[in-house]
């Protein structure tokens, strides 16, 4: 089996497993601390004036569904069960014009110039093979379509996403380390990678703005939070009952510096990825 399907399969293993449960577990509360990136998307989707919008990684549909309110249908896809699952039942209960597709959007086979726009919130970073998958995309979409994605700029940048497993470190030092360029939560760090990716699979009028973003959750939630999900929600699973609340112990007070009484508050240092899809060349 060569890297890069093994790789796949392990981000699909990933979220069909503990990381894609923890987000349906956690939806309510990671919607509501992303709702200004939600707000950023969905304000330039619609000035797209998008008649049917693809949401790629769309996880539990959030910003599909608020895509679809907006501007027209819209199609989420993503490689997890139990969260297309969820994004399922919300776009029901809500009536909103949203479909889903359990999908490896690097892999599946859209209809040709099916899309308008394409979107995504922190949802393009885990693909093994980023010029495939942008590739695919630009085949799913008519010339001249708009791509916007938000993605995550680098760890120096962030530190809140890495304070727990900074604090964790001691006790678990089997935690995987962060890989740059490999997939995951920075894979999209560097700018001039981006552009070289979207430029090779069919994408032209590149544009990488930084944007810097208060988000914030509720203190009570806070060790919810730094449990479940990222590297220390992968291991504290397997951690025996003495191991995961001295963690506890040592990680919660690592978070005081973005305690604002009873909410956490942080800056996401993210980019904001604008392309257009190229003119198919003519043989």
């Amino acid at each position: 089996m060569d890297a890069s399907r093994r790789t796949g399969d392990e981000q699909a293993a990933r979220w069909n497993g503990p990381a894609g449960n923890a987000w349906v577990d956690l939806q309510e509360l990671l919607d509501g601390m992303f709702r200004p990136f939600e707000e950023l998307l969905v304000d330039a989707v619609a000035a797209e004036h998008a008649g049917s919008v693809l949401d790629v990684g769309c996880g539990t549909g959030g910003i599909t569904r608020a895509v679809a309110r907006r501007a027209g249908h819209c199609v989420g896809v993503d490689v997890s069960g139990p969260m297309i699952e969820a994004a399922r039942a919300h776009a029901e209960r809500e009536g909103v014009a949203a479909s889903f597709i359990q999908a490896d959007a690097q892999e599946y086979a859209f209809e040709p110039g099916a899309f308008d726009a394409v979107v995504s919130r922190f949802g393009v970073m885990f693909f093994n093979d980023p010029v495939r998958a942008f590739g695919n995309l630009r085949s799913t979409v008519r010339d001249g379509a708009g791509l916007r994605c938000v993605v995550w700029r680098g760890p120096e940048e962030n530190p809140f996403m890495t304070t727990a497993e900074r604090a964790a470190a001691p006790f678990l030092p089997e935690l995987p380390a962060r890989r740059p360029d490999q997939p995951g939560q920075f894979a999209f760090a560097d700018p001039e990678r981006v552009r070289r990716i979207l430029t090779e699979s069919g994408w032209a009028g590149i544009d990488i703005q930084p944007v810097d973003v208060v988000c914030a959750l509720p203190e009570k939630d806070l060790v919810t939070y730094f449990t479940r999900l990222g590297p220390l929600g992968m291991v504290l699973p397997g951690a025996d009952e003495r191991t995961r609340a001295e963690i506890v112990e040592a990680v919660r007070p690592a978070f005081d510096p973005f305690v604002r009484g009873t909410e956490v508050r942080y800056t996401a240092a993210c980019w904001m990825v604008s392309a257009r899809a190229a003119a198919a060349k003519l043989s």
